[in-house]
């Protein structure tokens, strides 16, 4: 598995396996139990996920070492505020079983971002958490909040495919040194991604599926993804990308297939007050 080193000096898979709207009935740790199988050494959960249990049972039961396996997680908009945030953190260190979780991060970018920041500075001081970052920050959220942080995020994890490129976040980060992670790194399953000409064309020439030829792609360009699915081969060909390389005259082909718009826009007026209303993790 390729890695990239972040910020901080920790190494991250470049690929890692996740579980959003995978149910809490059995199916999160089933799926995360054929990730493992497959290869797989990083788990992208959230405490928002309702699935974090499930996570750290499959991790503790797939027999693999826990320092072989990165565990990323979120903190929910909810336990935002210093107090909070230290207690919602211990609350997800509890359901995976673990004692420390690799890469934690601020689910979303609104309220009272910089004391949940403060909070999970301290929990990484502890030694509970390795890697700390951010989710969902534009270009302007991320001036509006990180400048005014004591420590630089070592990721924001973000909406990113060849569609959604985020040229304008990237040069923002790049010279920071802070990883991208992409969500929806197939575009959701996007046909008009998944069947461009470029792409089908790509898969043809490497006897690969149209979303391998992305996913190598976004590798290449040096972004962390996280595929998701719950159906074995889909799980395994995610992460058979590292057969074959893409050339840079490939890559440029790739790269223009850019529009600069997403399906989300965290900056849209109401976000954050809607997530906070609709999405409670607890009383």
């Amino acid at each position: 598995m390729q890695t990239f080193r972040l910020n901080d000096g920790n190494l991250i898979p470049s690929v890692g396996f996740g579980v959003f709207l995978i149910p809490n009935d059995g199916s999160t740790y089933r799926a995360v139990r054929a990730a493992l199988d497959a290869g797989y050494r990083h788990i992208d959960t959230a405490a928002a996920y309702f699935n974090e249990a499930e996570v750290g049972r499959a991790v503790r039961e797939s027999g693999i070492p826990r320092e072989e396996i990165f565990i990323t997680s979120k903190l929910w908009l909810q336990d935002y505020g210093f107090a909070p945030a230290v207690k919602g953190t211990e609350v997800s260190l509890r359901n995976l079983g673990t004692e420390y979780i690799d890469l934690y991060l601020l689910h979303q970018p609104y309220g009272d971002v910089p004391h949940a920041w403060e909070a999970l500075e301290k929990c990484k001081a502890e030694g509970k958490l390795r890697s700390i970052g951010v989710s969902n920050m534009t270009p302007k959220i991320w001036q509006q909040f990180v400048p005014h942080f004591s420590s630089l995020p070592a990721v924001n994890q973000v909406e990113c495919n060849p569609f959604f490129q985020q040229k304008e976040l990237r040069a923002i980060l790049d010279p920071l040194g802070v990883r991208v992670e992409a969500w929806a790194p197939l575009g959701q399953g996007n046909a008009r991604l998944l069947h461009s000409p470029v792409v089908l064309a790509l898969a043809e020439k490497y006897g690969k599926d149209a979303g391998q030829i992305v996913l190598r792609f976004e590798v290449q360009e040096g972004i962390i993804v996280l595929p998701k699915s719950v159906h074995a081969e889909r799980i395994r060909s995610n992460l058979d990308i590292f057969s074959f390389s893409l050339t840079e005259e490939e890559r440029a082909a790739l790269r223009a297939l850019d529009t600069g718009k997403g399906s989300h826009d965290p900056e849209a007026p109401g976000v954050g007050e809607m997530l906070l209303k609709n999405y409670k993790i607890h009383d």
